[in-house]
C-alpha cells in the first residue's frame, strides 16, 4: 500500500462533469490499494470572479486580510463537491479547509509562507478509510486568520502535504500531459520528458515554466518528495521530477524557456566608487523590488553604467524609485525599456560538455537577434533580447538544441 497525495488544479474541476472524473480517478486510486489525500484549487475562473469583487468593494488594493478570507472561499466550494462526489461513489471522504488540517502559516496576507503542518489529522482520516480532500492555496496564521499563499499556492500545498504525511509521490495534476522541452503552443516539436531533476525543474519554473511554482519545487527537493506532473484529462505517464541522480540521460538541454515578464533599467554615468551599487540595490530592495540581472559596465571616463532587469509588473515604480536614488548620486541619466524578453536554455549535461553558451549565441546571431544581458548557471544560459524576437528565439534555439540533438553542435570538455 502507498500513500499518495493527488493535488488538481482549476481546470481539471472547472465543473460538476469534470470534478466527477477527479472524483472517479480519486477513488480509483484508493481501491488500488493506496491511502489518498487530495488538494484541490478553485474550479477555474472562480478566483478571479472573487478578486473582481473584491476591487470592486475594497478599491485597487483591498485589505488584505478581508481579501484573504474572500479568495480563499473558492477552494472551499471545491473541497466539499469533490467530497460529495467521491461518496456519491460510495467511498468514504472528508473535507478540511486550511484551518481544520492545521495549515499554519506567518502573517504575510495575499503571500504567505508555510510554517508547519498538522498532520495528525489527516493521518487519522487516512487510517479510517477514508480520502482526505484538502483546500489548496490557504492556510492560517498563529491568530487565527486566514491567509493565502499566493499565485500556484495549491502546488506549494500539495508538496506540503506530501512532505507532511511523508508521502511516496505527489501527483500534480494539470491540463497538460506532462513537463516539456519547451511550451507546445509555440514550439510544435516540442517533446514531453520522462525525468527530469528538481534542479532543472526549479531553473525551469523560475525562468518562465508555468507547469510548477517555484516553491513547490523547492519543498519536493528538500524533502525528496517525487513529483508526477500528468495530465487530468488522461491515464498516460507524465514527467516524473526527482532527484539528479534518478535521472538516467542527462541531456545537455532539458528546455527552452522564456519569460516576457521582464523590464530593463539602466542608470547611466555613475562615478565609480565602493558603495555605488549598494545605494542603488539596498533602496530598490527596501521598498520590497525584486532585482533579477545585474551588469555593470565601466566606461573610458571612470563613470559605470548599471543595468537590471525587474518584474514587468514593478517597472513603473522601479524606475521612479531609481531616478530619484540616482539623481543624489549624480547620474547622468536614468533610462527603462519594457520591451524586452529573457530567453533561457537549461540542462544537467552542460555540466560537462564546453561549447553551450557560444552555441547559443551563435544560433540567436544567425538570426539577427542581439543579445542586451546574460546570465548563467551550472545549468542555464539566459539573455535578455527584444521582446518581437521571443517567438524565433525560442524556436531556432530548441531546433538547436533539441530537435537536431544536443551532442552534434557541442564539444566534449
Amino acid at each position: 500500500m502507498g500513500l499518495i497525495v493527488q493535488k488538481y488544479g482549476g481546470t481539471s474541476v472547472g465543473n460538476a462533469e469534470r470534478i466527477r472524473a477527479v472524483a472517479e480517478r480519486v477513488v480509483a486510486t484508493q481501491r488500488a490499494g493506496n491511502k489518498v489525500a487530495v488538494v484541490v484549487s478553485a474550479m477555474s475562473g472562480e478566483t478571479n470572479k472573487l478578486v473582481e469583487l473584491a476591487r470592486e468593494l475594497g478599491g485597487e488594493t483591498p485589505p488584505p486580510r478581508e481579501y484573504d478570507a474572500l479568495v480563499s472561499t473558492g477552494e472551499q466550494k471545491t473541497i466539499a463537491l469533490l467530497s460529495m462526489a467521491i461518496q456519491g461513489m460510495g467511498a468514504k471522504a472528508s473535507s478540511f479547509n486550511g484551518a481544520q488540517m492545521g495549515f499554519l502559516t506567518d502573517k504575510a496576507h495575499t503571500k504567505a509562507r508555510i510554517k508547519s503542518i498538522d498532520a495528525d489529522r489527516i493521518h487519522k482520516t487516512l487510517d479510517d478509510g477514508a480520502i482526505a480532500v484538502i483546500a489548496g492555496f490557504q492556510g492560517v496564521d498563529d491568530e487565527g486568520n486566514i491567509t493565502t499563499l499566493g499565485r500556484g499556492g495549491s502546488d506549494t500545498s500539495a508538496v506540503a502535504v506530501a512532505a507532511a504525511l511523508k508521502a511516496d509521490v505527489c501527483e500534480i495534476y494539470t491540463d497538460v500531459a506532462g513537463v516539456f522541452t519547451a511550451d507546445p503552443n509555440m514550439v510544435p516539436s516540442a517533446k514531453k520528458l520522462s525525468r527530469i531533476s528538481f534542479e532543472e525543474m526549479l531553473e525551469l519554473a523560475s525562468l518562465g515554466a508555468k507547469v510548477l511554482q517555484l516553491r513547490s519545487v523547492k519543498f519536493a527537493m528538500k524533502y525528496g518528495i517525487p513529483l508526477h506532473v500528468r495530465s487530468s484529462f488522461s491515464d498516460e505517464e507524465g514527467t516524473w521530477v526527482t532527484r539528479e541522480e534518478d535521472v538516467m540521460e542527462k541531456l545537455v538541454v532539458s528546455g527552452v524557456t522564456y519569460n516576457r515578464n521582464e523590464a530593463k533599467i539602466r542608470v547611466r554615468g555613475v562615478e565609480d566608487h565602493p558603495g555605488v551599487a549598494a545605494t542603488l540595490f539596498t533602496a530598490l530592495s527596501e521598498a520590497g523590488f525584486v532585482v533579477d540581472m545585474i551588469v555593470q559596465n565601466m566606461g573610458l571616463d571612470g563613470a559605470t553604467d548599471i543595468t537590471f532587469t525587474v518584474p514587468r509588473d514593478d517597472y513603473e515604480e522601479a524606475l521612479k524609485l531609481s531616478k530619484s536614488v540616482s539623481s543624489k548620486m549624480g547620474a547622468k541619466a536614468v533610462e527603462g525599456d519594457e520591451s524586452i524578453t529573457k530567453v533561457s536554455i537549461v540542462g544537467l549535461g552542460m555540466k560537462d560538455h564546453a561549447g553551450v553558451a557560444s552555441r547559443m549565441f551563435e544560433v540567436l546571431a544567425a538570426d539577427g537577434i542581439n543579445i542586451q544581458m546574460i546570465t548563467t548557471s551550472e545549468i542555464k544560459v539566459s539573455v535578455v533580447i527584444g521582446e518581437k524576437y521571443t517567438e524565433l528565439a525560442v524556436r531556432s534555439l530548441h531546433a538547436a538544441f533539441v530537435d537536431d540533438g544536443a551532442e552534434a553542435p557541442v564539444a566534449e570538455s
